[in-house]
C-alpha cells in the first residue's frame, strides 16, 4: 500500500444507490465487465474451442485449477476425455501443453494472465516459445480487470510477452472477438498468448460494425472520425466506441481503430489511419503505459517518419489498488466519462 493509498482510506466515500435506493452491491472478483446496452455472451471461449474440437481431434484443454474461472469448464463437460486438469502447478501446465504439442496434440492452456505471465515465465520461454511449438495460453484476469491488487491484476503481461520471440499476443474486445480468435489460433502455425473476457461477454464490434470479423495480425477501423483517432486494444475499445458516442453529442468526431493483435502488430493500416491529416492519435489500453500497445504504436509511428500529436490511455506505472472495481476503473481513468474527459482536454 502506497502513502496516496492509505490517505484515500479516510477520504470520504459516494456510495452507488440500486433502483431500490439501497447500496449497490459491488465486487473486486467479477465475471463481467460493465457493458450497459450491450447483448452478452455467456462463455464464448468455452463454446468456441467445443466447435473448434469437433472440427479437429487435436485439440486439447488444459487448466491450473481455473476451468470455471477461464470458462474452460464448458469444454471439460462437453469432452472429458480431452480435457486435463493440473492442478495449482502453472510450470507443470506449460510443461505438460508443451509436451502434448511435441506429440502432435494442439493443447488450449487456461489459467490467469498474472499467472502466465509471472510464474511461468521460463517454462514458457524454454518450453514453448524457443520450440515454436502450437501452444495456445489463454489467461484470463488481463490488465485490470479484477479488483484483488497486484497478486492478481496482469497490468504487465503484454509488454512481458512482447519481448518473447515466435509468441502472437491477442487482446480480444468481446464476445466477437474471442469466437473469432479460437478459430484463428487453431488454424495459426506457433504458439499464441491471449488475454481472456469470461463469463457474460458483451457482443460489441458487430454492434458498432455489423460485418466485423477477428483476422489475426489485423487492426480494424469500426469507426471513422475527423477530429481524433483512438487506436485501442481490449475492452478499451468498447470504452473509446462509447466515449464517442458521448464526444459526438459535443461535436467531436472521433474514430475508433481496434488493433486485437499486438503482436504482429498490423503496422500498415496503422500507419494508414494515423497519418490520415491533423486528427489527434490516442492509443488506449487496459495495461500499464511501459511496454503495451501505445509504445509498440509509437515505435511504429517514429520509425515511419509519421507524426500526429499523440497522446496514450493506459494505467500507471505502478502496482495497482485493490477494490471494488467500478471504482478502481473510475480512479485510474478508465471509464467512459474520464475517457471522454482526457480526450476533449487534449483537443
Amino acid at each position: 500500500m502506497t502513502l496516496a493509498s492509505m490517505a484515500r482510506k479516510h477520504e470520504p466515500r459516494t456510495v452507488k444507490l440500486d433502483p431500490d435506493g439501497k447500496p449497490a452491491r459491488t465486487s473486486a472478483m467479477i465475471a463481467s465487465l460493465d457493458a450497459e446496452g450491450y447483448d452478452t455472451v455467456a462463455a464464448p471461449f468455452g463454446h468456441a474451442l467445443v466447435a473448434a474440437a469437433r472440427e479437429d481431434e487435436r485439440i486439447v484443454g488444459l487448466s491450473a485449477d481455473l476451468a470455471k474461472y477461464t470458462d474452460l469448464h464448458v469444454f471439460a463437460q462437453a469432452m472429458p476425455e480431452r480435457f486435463y486438469q493440473m492442478g495449482m502447478a502453472e510450470a507443470l501446465l506449460m510443461s505438460a501443453a508443451a509436451g502434448l504439442a511435441r506429440e502432435g496434440f494442439m493443447p488450449f492452456a487456461t489459467t490467469y494472465a498474472v499467472f502466465a505471465s509471472r510464474r511461468a515465465y521460463d517454462f514458457i520461454a524454454m518450453q514453448i516459445a524457443e520450440e515454436n511449438l502450437p501452444v495456445r495460453i489463454i489467461c484470463a484476469l488481463p490488465g485490470l480487470t479484477t479488483g484483488y491488487g497486484p497478486s492478481h491484476q496482469a497490468t504487465e503481461d503484454l509488454a512481458i510477452f512482447r519481448g518473447l520471440p515466435n509468441m502472437t499476443i491477442v487482446d480480444p474486445c468481446c464476445a466477437d472477438d474471442v469466437a473469432g480468435m479460437v478459430a484463428a489460433m487453431a488454424a495459426h502455425d506457433g504458439p499464441a498468448y491471449a488475454r481472456l473476457p469470461r463469463g457474460r461477454v458483451p457482443k460489441v464490434l458487430t454492434r458498432w460494425k455489423p460485418d466485423y470479423r477477428f483476422e489475426l495480425g489485423r487492426a480494424q477501423l469500426i469507426r471513422d472520425g475527423r477530429d481524433a483517432l483512438v487506436i485501442a486494444t481490449g475492452f478499451m475499445t468498447m470504452r473509446a466506441l462509447d466515449a464517442a458516442e458521448r464526444l459526438a453529442a459535443d461535436g467531436v468526431d472521433m474514430g475508433v481503430l481496434h488493433v486485437p493483435t499486438i503482436k504482429p502488430l498490423d503496422v500498415a493500416t496503422i500507419l494508414a489511419e494515423a497519418g490520415r491529416g491533423g486528427r489527434l492519435v490516442v492509443t488506449a489500453e487496459n495495461h500499464t503505459v511501459v511496454g503495451g500497445l501505445g509504445e509498440a504504436v509509437a515505435a511504429a509511428l517514429l520509425t515511419n517518419g509519421v507524426a500526429p500529436t499523440f497522446r496514450m490511455i493506459g494505467l500507471p506505472d505502478e502496482f495497482l489498488e485493490a477494490g471494488a472495481l467500478p471504482t478502481l476503473h473510475d480512479m485510474y481513468g478508465l471509464t467512459v466519462e474520464k475517457f471522454a474527459e482526457r480526450i476533449k482536454g487534449w483537443l
